[in-house]
């Protein structure tokens, strides 16, 4: 007999897929816009990616939505003390989502990314910068990701690689769809 679904249950929820690429020339986050609850769509244009620090960050998100805002308004603080350090913000971030009781709680993934870097937070204390300048997060994120690495070598410009990875996300991934929020730096 199947169990009622249970919408509370924020480990039921899927539907992110988010993808970075980076070159020198630009940085490129990417995500796409479905929330899904089990097997049921419950939207398809939310906006996973945002800029934050007067635009000079972009931050991409998998999880639990208020989760997610939460870290983000205590990343935002971060670089407020610590301008111009991404990676600072970074470390300080992680160390206070592993000790503090309340954001250990806390069910998402970040990536965020300026122009001179790019890392992936997760709630384990992690601070990731990837190889290659691709990364992706998210329950489409493996697919993102292979698709960018197998075409980086045909497609030079990050944006136009980007929508095409996630074009090939959305079409293996159920939890991906095809609404994208597209956000570019120009580091030139």
């Amino acid at each position: 007999m199947n169990q009622p679904y249970d919408y509370a249950d924020a480990s039921q929820w899927r539907g992110t897929t988010i993808l970075t690429i980076r070159n020198k020339d630009k940085v490129v986050v990417v995500g796409d816009g479905q929330v899904s609850a089990g097997n049921t769509v419950m939207k398809g244009n939310a906006r996973k990616v945002r800029r934050i620090a007067g635009g000079k960050v972009i931050c991409g998100f998998a999880g639990a939505t208020a989760d997610a805002f939460a870290l983000l308004e205590r990343l935002e603080a971060k670089l407020e003390a610590h301008p111009t350090q991404l990676a600072r913000a970074c470390v300080e971030l992680a160390k206070d989502w592993r000790t503090d009781k309340y954001l250990r709680q806390l069910q998402a993934m970040m990536i965020v990314a300026d122009k001179k870097e790019t890392y992936v937070l997760t709630g384990n204390g992690d601070v990731v910068e990837p190889e290659e300048g691709i990364t992706a997060i998210g329950s489409g994120g493996n697919f993102a990701y292979a698709a960018a690495l197998a075409l980086k070598e045909y497609e030079k410009d990050p944006e136009v690689l980007a929508r095409k990875a996630m074009a090939i996300a959305d079409k293996i991934c159920v939890f991906t769809n095809s609404n994208l929020t597209v956000e570019v730096l120009e580091i030139k």
